[in-house]
């Protein structure tokens, strides 16, 4: 459905730097198409972000975020070789995960 969630861990000493580039279309349902026609409402819901499988972060989103979100979030107790995952799920049931090996 989508181009690949962007993940980038950057460890910078005790904390890493997590930045997530999220590709969706973001749609509020305030839109009309060429033709007039409202554009259906189409959003990201809930995403995750775990480290090895353990939760790190569960969010809830809604129609207020922009199209391809991009998020940003410091954590501490990352190793360079553990494996960053992002998933998301939107309105509709797509789904979407990604990940990455902290280098």
């Amino acid at each position: 459905m989508s181009e690949p969630i962007r993940i980038r861990a950057q460890i910078q000493g005790e904390i890493t730097d997590i930045r997530v580039l999220m590709h969706h279309p973001m749609e509020t349902g305030q839109r009309r198409d060429e033709a007039g026609k409202p554009v259906p409402v189409h959003f990201i819901q809930t995403f995750s972000i775990t480290l090895n499988g353990q939760a790190l972060i569960d969010g809830q989103l809604n129609t207020s975020i922009s199209r391809n979100p991009l998020f940003a979030f410091r954590a501490q107790g990352i190793k360079t070789g553990d494996k960053l995952t992002v998933s998301w799920t939107d309105n509709t049931g797509a789904e979407r995960q990604d990940s990455i090996t902290v280098a």
